[in-house]
């Protein structure tokens, strides 16, 4: 592979960039309400968010597996790089053997299609199973709010393209070795995989955190894009908690490199991982 490899347990894990993306900083909520988030903000101090999407490639003795997919084509230019990412690291789409999709947001799912077709054209998709009920279920789609309503479509999408090749998955070992961990909040069935052993683990926690540095500081910062916010928190700073006392490795949708979580004050830090 051309891109830098590291190794936990019997994989070899390289992060695949899918592009940049950019919103209004004012995406920004807050669980102590209005006055906290007005200070979250201008503590940024900057215009926008300009954040990493990535996804993950894990080479071991059962194949090649992706840890979500980006974009693909959906979201314009600056998006859905992960695909020649993949072919530079020497792995042709129809070599991947299975996705594991940590939930199914645009920029985690929709690089599975390309327009009416699959772009992985033999591969599994492993979805956890609670996020793929909420959004095969019509019926949910009503009580959802319009800005978050898009995953029905995707998953639609997904069930039609990949019919007969969709594994839901519940917490716990979905393949020798990785362990899907639920995440709930951002969406109803989001999730992380821990991948390795108790020696030399790795988190790969989805979207448990968009802005790292800021969020890990302080964990009721929340983004519009959680469905449950109050949950989301609740899930981030279980999780950072959880890592911290683990020292896993951790690394996710929107985080720049492999880093560690420490306890800073009332909340965490992410450093660079040794």
């Amino acid at each position: 592979m051309s891109a830098q490899a590291h190794r936990f347990g019997g994989y070899d894990v390289i992060t695949l960039l899918d592009g940049i993306f950019e919103a209004p900083s004012d995406v920004m909520i807050h669980q102590a309400g209005e006055a906290a988030r007005s200070e979250a903000i201008a503590r940024f101090g900057k215009p926008k968010i300009s954040i990493d999407v990535n996804c993950f490639v894990l080479r071991g003795k059962d194949g090649i597996t992706l840890v979500d997919a980006g974009t693909g084509s959906a979201w314009g230019p600056a998006l859905g790089h992960a695909r020649a990412a993949l072919v530079a690291a020497g792995i042709q789409p129809e070599e991947v053997d299975r996705v594991l999709i940590t939930h199914l947001h645009g920029d985690h799912a929709l690089g599975l299609f390309d327009g009416e077709q699959p772009w992985l054209p033999r591969a599994e998709i492993i979805v956890p199973q609670a996020d793929l009920g909420y959004y095969s279920d019509e019926t949910k789609r009503a009580g959802t709010p319009d800005n978050k309503r898009g995953a029905f479509d995707i998953t639609a999408t997904l069930q039609r393209l990949y019919a007969g090749r969709i594994r839901p998955a519940a917490p716990g070992e979905v393949l020798p070795g990785i362990e899907l961990i639920a995440l709930p909040g951002h969406s109803f069935g989001h999730s992380g995989y821990l991948i390795g052993d108790e020696a030399r683990a790795l988190l790969l926690w989805g979207d448990a955190l968009h802005l790292a540095e800021e969020q890990a500081a302080d964990p009721d910062l929340g983004i519009v894009y959680d469905l449950d916010a109050a949950q989301a928190a609740r899930s981030r700073r279980t999780i950072l908690e959880r890592a911290a006392a683990t020292g896993w490795t951790v690394s996710g949708g929107h985080v720049t490199g492999f880093r560690q979580v420490r306890r800073q004050g009332a909340g965490f830090k992410l450093v660079a991982a040794g």
